[in-house]
């Protein structure tokens, strides 16, 4: 299985349009690092679209110095993630790393604090095949640091990850939501899976992503992946796996997969609407940092078909 890349060919014009403004903020040429979210549905080609992003910001003409940033990079150490499974041993959507509350985020607060200040900084790594696929931290002395002495500084912090500018629901539009969902699975139509988990257990990870608005608010622009289909994303984890079971020779059998994409899926149901309205706008419950008139033109949204071909392009 081989992505091609049509999407960054929409996304430089956008990212170095933005670099522009955001570098007229700062005319006495002091300009702080630029810091990009990327959201993309799980295989709809995040990992494709940012190495080719890194590469040619860092060539010439612009050679900009960047850094990666992955969210699967800030997730709980193996022992915090077993524990939190075991405080929420009735929420199915916390027993294993993934969902909002799975991650650290003091840890990524502290990264992006230093990254904005150009200290040098430790970048986290999570190693997913640890604890036969439970995953853990990999231990700190191994990590990349960036912003060393007689090193370019950082420029560009590009964050990406499946839910990368997810804004939290408020309990009534989560309520209603979820209720609907229910109806909707008791019809028989319904392909879902947010009617088929508990109130409670959505409510904890909303609540659990209010925390991820102060690295949401961080941002100077988002480029969001998205599918005209949600339901793509089992299929794209289907394929990912059995290239990984070819190459490697082992992975998850089609069942585990549907198993686990099951697990992200009532997220994507909620939040991904929040998203294509646009992560900056201002609203009665997040009225966010940027001034109301500042938020239009800073998110660019790519909606691709089954074949992860770009269909539509959006600016927002």
């Amino acid at each position: 299985m081989s992505i091609i890349d049509d999407k960054s060919q929409h996304c430089i014009p956008f990212l170095l349009e933005r670099l522009r403004v955001h570098s007229a903020r700062y005319r006495d040429g002091n300009t702080p690092p630029f810091f990009l979210g990327l959201n993309g549905v799980q295989g709809a080609g995040k990992t494709v679209l940012v190495s080719t992003l890194q590469e040619t910001l860092r060539s010439e003409p612009y050679s900009l110095s960047v850094v990666t940033l992955s969210l699967d990079d800030l997730y709980l150490t193996h022992a915090d993630q077993v524990a939190l499974a075991q405080a929420n041993p009735n929420n199915p959507l916390l027993q294993h790393r993934g969902q909002p509350s799975t991650h650290d985020l003091d840890l990524g607060e502290k990264v992006f604090a230093s990254l904005a200040a150009e200290q040098p900084t430790a970048i986290p790594q999570y190693d997913k095949s640890a604890f036969s696929g439970q995953g853990d931290r990999v231990p700190e002395s191994q990590w990349e640091v960036v912003n060393q002495e007689g090193q370019e500084k950082i420029k560009i912090v590009i964050f990406e990850g499946w839910c990368v500018g997810f804004r939290p629901r408020d309990d009534q539009t989560l309520r209603s939501k979820w209720e609907t969902a229910v109806q909707q699975k008791e019809t028989g139509n319904y392909q879902g899976r947010l009617g088929s988990v508990k109130l409670e257990d959505v409510q904890a990870v909303n609540d659990a992503l209010k925390r991820y608005d102060a690295l949401t608010d961080k941002f100077d622009a988002l480029i969001h992946i998205d599918a005209q289909n949600l339901r793509f994303v089992y299929e794209w984890r289907q394929e990912q796996e059995r290239s990984l079971r070819a190459s490697k020779g082992t992975g998850m059998t089609e069942e585990q997969v549907n198993h686990f994409v099951d697990g992200y899926y009532p997220s994507y149901e909620l939040f991904t609407e929040t998203l294509r309205e646009g992560v900056f706008k201002p609203t009665v419950h997040h009225p966010f940092t940027a001034s109301s008139s500042d938020w239009q033109g800073r998110q660019f949204r790519l909606v691709v078909d089954r074949n992860r071909r770009v269909q539509e392009v959006i600016q927002i």
